[in-house]
């Protein structure tokens, strides 16, 4: 696809600042009540721009995002997606759904693959986290592949259970993993043998991102390949004795586990074999993709990598090609507002921690990795800390705070986008007092981008991508429940104009969602927004003579 440079707005006096667009990660327009994390924070800065004029809330969730229905919730690769791309595109969800559904999945070359080396004798592996939170994944599309094994005379299969306790309740594994060794149980007829065979918290085991931390990688693999950890007779009563050792703990960090049978493990991964990675979302799948794809792999020892087809639910990373197998392929985006700035030659510097550096690079960018225009766009990405979100609220939002300071001081940028990732990260722990220092943290960052912007004499742009830190507990017959995930409510939109040489109004945009934020930037520099795209949310009222 051929990108044509955005057209001049007529009558638009140039902005001598840069368009700053801030991405308040996971903090939503909650009921304004106790639980509300937003609410009941030190918030004095966003308290303020909620009463601007250019406010307005908007749809981050559901069918307004790409997934299947408004009961799903939004989360950060969706609402990044649609933030960068201007239009809603059928997101992973979605797409394996119509997929299972209409029996493509089951017709594709991966899985033709995966099939016939377990007709060959090898053993047909399931690794992925195991809810029905509908972020990374969902048990009912594990079910449809054991179903599809079953149909196939598949002899041997194993589960690798990855516990939510995120995107679901916090101790909600139990309502998962007992289902799924029932269901095991009923497809273990005919000679077929189907069991879970190893788990753990999708924190500690497996499920890394961003090269953030290995070690976690390197859990799993040694739990899901060679069979090493705790030894337990079921994932049950591993779950079961996690509680009853430490009340504290939840799914999400429960350690690693092995079922084994007479002390020999059921289902290491070996020689012949077929894997396949369930999780549709791909920024917690890639590293576990690169441990079995990469001939040369140096992020810790493997001890030894099974020659195996591997295949992902979906391709996590087009770019890379990782992994190169896989059963339904991800949405093309095209035409990302990136693409359109980088055409027009309009300069740009992207900022954000470790935990969401990707979804400002690679998921702004239309599922794509590294830069559109390295001579216009500079990337950074300031590392997160190692350390358990709750422990440590403020994060990296001072230091990525001072960068976009120096950038906007500098003058080299026409448009800036930050994501701070506090609320998210931070809302993910259902640590109230960690929650609200967390979301405090943010306002006080805000504050001081905005003096920069208003230095600069600059517009700033001020969003989410979901809600979460806006509610920190749910309550039912008098008992408060932590909430840890992503939540279906509204996220605030905020222009904030220091220029003031251009007067701007709200659009009547009907049921407005993210993907009009495109749009709604390519206004604000100067242009007309592609056709294609969603419309814009404000625009700019000139004098009629």
């Amino acid at each position: 696809m051929s990108i044509a440079p955005l057209t001049p707005l007529t009558d638009v006096q140039p902005c001598p600042g840069p368009v700053v667009l801030v991405i308040m990660d996971g903090i939503g327009l909650g009921p304004r009540d106790a639980s509300d994390g937003v609410h009941v924070s030190h918030t004095p800065v966003l308290d303020a721009l909620l009463q601007e004029p250019l406010m307005i809330s908007l749809k981050a969730h559901g069918t307004a995002v790409g997934l299947p229905s408004d009961d799903d919730m939004g989360n950060s690769e969706v609402g990044h997606n649609a933030l960068g791309a201007g239009r809603v595109f059928s997101q992973g969800a979605r797409l394996v759904n119509e997929a299972i559904a209409s029996g493509r999945v089951f017709q594709g070359e991966t899985w033709q693959r995966v099939i016939q080396a377990g007709k060959d004798g090898g053993t047909v592996h399931f690794i992925g986290l195991t809810s029905d939170g509908n972020v990374h994944s969902h048990v009912e599309q594990l079910y449809a592949l054991l179903d599809g094994c079953a149909r196939e005379k598949i002899r041997r299969v194993r589960v690798h259970a990855l516990l939510d306790g995120r995107d679901v309740d916090q101790k909600s594994a139990l309502r998962y993993v007992g289902p799924l060794e029932d269901r095991l149980r009923k497809l273990s007829v005919e000679g077929r043998d189907y069991r879970i065979a190893s788990g753990g918290g999708r924190m500690v085991t497996t499920m890394d991102r961003y090269n953030a931390n290995w070690p976690v990688v390197e859990k799993g693999w040694q739990a899901h390949v060679l069979g090493h950890g705790r030894r337990f007779t079921s994932a049950s009563e591993a779950i079961e004795t996690f509680y009853q050792e430490d009340p504290k703990i939840t799914d999400q960090y429960m350690d690693s586990f092995v079922v084994v049978e007479h002390d020999t493990p059921v289902g290491t991964i070996e020689d012949g074999d077929a894997v396949i990675f369930f999780n549709f979302r791909g920024d917690r799948a890639i590293e576990i993709s690169r441990a079995f794809e990469e001939e040369e792999f140096t992020e810790f020892d493997r001890i030894r990598r099974p020659d195996v087809i591997y295949a992902g639910m979906m391709q996590y990373d087009g770019d890379a090609m990782i992994p190169k197998q896989f059963l339904v392929a991800p949405p093309t985006i095209t035409g990302t507002v990136g693409e359109y700035l980088c055409a027009t030659g309009i300069t740009s510097f992207t900022i954000s921690e470790t935990q969401k550096y990707g979804h400002v690079t690679y998921f702004w960018n239309g599922n794509k990795s590294g830069y559109i225009n390295p001579e216009l766009e500079t990337y950074e990405e300031i590392l997160s800390d190692r350390i358990a979100f709750d422990l440590r609220p403020w994060m990296k939002a001072a230091e990525i705070t001072d960068r976009v300071i120096e950038s906007i001081a500098a003058g080299r940028h026409r448009f800036i986008r930050v994501n701070l990732a506090n609320g998210d990260m931070v809302g993910h722990t259902g640590v109230e007092p960690a929650i609200r220092i967390a979301v405090a943290t943010v306002d006080l960052c805000l504050g001081r981008i905005l003096d920069a912007v208003a230095d600069a004499g600059g517009i700033a742009v001020i969003t989410s991508d979901h809600g979460n830190a806006e509610c920190m507990w749910t309550e039912k017959n008098g008992k408060r429940s932590p909430m840890v995930a992503h939540t279906l409510n509204p996220v605030p939109f905020i222009v904030k104009d220091f220029h003031d040489q251009n007067t701007l109004r709200l659009t009547s945009v009907p049921d407005p969602g993210l993907a009009n934020v495109a749009a709604t930037l390519c206004t604000l520099l100067g242009y007309a927004s592609p056709e294609a795209y969603q419309p814009p949310l404000v625009n700019y009222v000139f004098n009629q003579q």
